[in-house]
């Protein structure tokens, strides 16, 4: 399954739109005002279904991750050189990401690569594809693509 994430342009909030292969709306994310970020995940009816947000006062940045209202785990980073690595308390995954942050790999406890996540680049806002091996991972993942990209805006 694959998933283009794309932020909104010339919005004050973190908005983005999260589209299938065929351009049909599948995600809908909403920044909301917050202290650190705080983004809502609707489906394409508009139904809630998760929430990514940041925990504030940590060492190194880590965010929450919410399907509908059960807290499921956290994704914070790691200090690392050169490469950015993420550590997920959810599902054992762990990201890697390439040294410009562009690419990263979902990867879970067994090896096994749960997600490819590519930035694409020449586009007006931040846009990322996403390549998941199961549909029932596709919103995990998406939630890990905000997480990492709202920490990358928080250090630019």
């Amino acid at each position: 399954m694959k998933l283009l994430f794309k932020q909104r342009a010339f919005s004050w909030l973190d908005s983005y739109d999260v589209f299938d292969e065929q351009g049909n709306p599948v995600y809908i994310v909403k920044g909301q005002l917050s202290w650190g970020h705080c983004l809502k995940i609707f489906d394409a009816n508009n139904n809630y279904v998760g929430m990514v947000k940041q925990k504030i006062l940590t060492w190194l940045p880590a965010f929450e991750i919410y399907i509908g209202e059960t807290y499921m785990g956290r994704i914070s980073k790691e200090f690392s050189f050169f490469k950015p690595k993420y550590n997920i308390e959810y599902n054992g995954w762990h990201v890697e990401g390439d040294w410009f942050e562009w690419d990263y790999n979902i990867i879970n406890s067994s090896g096994y690569n749960v997600a490819n996540i590519s930035k694409e680049l020449w586009n007006w806002t931040d846009t990322y594809t996403i390549e998941v091996g199961k549909p029932e991972d596709a919103l995990a993942a998406l939630m890990l693509v905000l997480a990492i990209d709202a920490e990358k805006c928080s250090r630019d």
